[in-house]
């Protein structure tokens, strides 16, 4: 399989269904495939709609060329290789925008096809909506406990290879600052950002020992006066202290990576006041996630850096989504299992907000029927067109159209909905498909 090819990137059972289905008239009925969340990770108010701009992309390269099908004609037959020789995705999808606020129940995105068609695309969308949405929600929770502190993004090495720049677009949509991973700066246009690591300081290490002067010396003639200089390899003080004794008093930054973070921010902003580098800046890293950051709210910390947990969705890794048959020909079909409960028939969805902008409730109606107008509140309708006839439609929103949206719809958050307490949903859904 070539790696730009996506075919691949599925469970042999997707195709073992079509296989099967194809021999009855089921491959070809019209049917209507729902992705939503019955429930939210533990200890989330709200989730992070992220990776809808991926799933298209990656749906325009799932084709079964010469490679693919090397692989799947091994287990099927030679109708079905046929058939998937010349798969192409024909159907419709709508769905809520990357950067849209999602809840329990939320349809967030909707796929119109034959059945064979829809089917084969379940893990594919799965995979991508539930890792970029459990990372841009966890992002999220950290951009909203560092207020107006920016966060750099710097886990690429603690994922997988692609999954770091899969993850720095969502980080980017929840509003972090840079990222580390150059690919998602070439891809997506993400600002980058780094230094140096502890490698660095080490390197300047001679016979007569360490020689931390000479490292920050270094740096600073390749990348300016500007840069941000790692001051605790070693004694974090003499650290601070050399980096000024170097650079002088307009030091871009000095970073803390280790240590009780409060109290040497405390200790390193005195003494960075003490040498007269006023304006000199401090960020601070080392296995961060909301609760470290919101611990450190009162702290002089200026920027957070974020890798382990942004890259794992601080113990939310998936966001837990489904993806299930909901009507075939027109029929509302569902499925029953205790604890896997689905509810019939297409969907669609407003969202109510009073005249402040304060979100009142979400309100799931079937796509058929009238469309909810709460008294006194404004809605606004979630879905948006995403693919037409097989093809993503024109002006489909940007990255940086997600990143505004999410930062609005937090605003109109209810206030309790943004803190890291336990709870419900920060806005409840309502259903009205009678």
């Amino acid at each position: 399989m070539s790696i730009d090819n996506t075919a691949l990137l599925t469970d042999q059972y997707e195709l073992t269904m079509v296989a099967a289905a194809l021999r009855h008239p089921v491959a070809h009925r019209q049917c209507v495939f729902e992705v939503f969340a019955r429930r939210l990770p533990d200890g989330r108010r709200y989730g992070v709609v992220a990776g809808t701009g991926r799933v298209l992309d990656e749906l325009a390269s799932f084709r079964f060329g010469d490679e693919e099908i090397a692989v799947v004609e091994r287990f099927l037959d030679p109708d079905t290789v046929a058939w998937l020789r010349d798969y192409r995705f024909s159907g419709d999808i709508d769905g809520y925008r990357e950067g849209e606020l999602y809840f329990p129940g939320s349809p967030i995105l909707t796929v119109r096809a034959t059945f064979a068609e829809a089917v084969l695309l379940e893990t594919l969308i799965l995979s991508i909506l539930n890792h970029d949405s459990a990372i841009a929600s966890a992002a999220a929770r950290m951009v909203s406990a560092a207020g107006s502190r920016p966060i750099i993004e710097m886990g690429s090495r603690r994922t997988h290879e692609r999954a770091a720049v899969a993850s720095a677009r969502a980080a980017y949509i929840a509003g972090v600052a840079a990222t580390s991973n150059l690919e998602a700066a070439r891809r997506f246009g993400v600002p980058s950002a780094g230094t140096a690591a502890h490698a660095f300081t080490l390197g300047f290490t001679g016979p007569d020992g360490p020689d931390e002067k000479a490292a920050f010396a270094a740096q600073i003639e390749a990348l300016g006066v500007g840069t941000t200089l790692l001051v605790d390899t070693y004694d974090i003080t003499q650290g601070v202290r050399n980096a000024i004794e170097v650079a002088g008093p307009g030091l871009g930054a000095v970073r803390i990576d280790s240590g009780d973070l409060g109290v040497l921010a405390r200790q390193v902003r005195a003494q960075l006041d003490d040498l007269g580098a006023t304006d000199t800046k401090i960020v601070v890293s080392g296995d961060l996630d909301e609760y470290a950051i919101a611990s450190l709210r009162a702290e002089p910390v200026d920027t957070y850096g974020v890798g382990t947990s942004l890259v794992t969705g601080s113990g939310a890794p998936t966001a837990g989504m489904v993806y299930k048959l909901v009507e075939v020909d027109g029929l509302p079909v569902a499925k029953r299992a205790s604890h896997k409960e689905s509810r019939g028939g297409a969907k669609s969805a407003v969202r109510a907000a009073r005249s402040s902008g304060t979100i009142v409730e979400e309100i799931v109606y079937r796509a058929d029927g009238t469309r909810p107008a709460p008294d006194g509140l404004g809605i606004r309708d979630l879905q948006i067109p995403l693919v037409r006839g097989g093809t993503p439609v024109g002006s489909l929103p940007t990255l940086a159209d997600a990143r505004a949206h999410l930062a609005a719809g937090l605003v109109s958050l209810p206030w309790e909905g943004l803190g890291l307490s336990h709870g419900d949903p920060a806005v409840p859904t309502r259903y009205e498909l009678g």
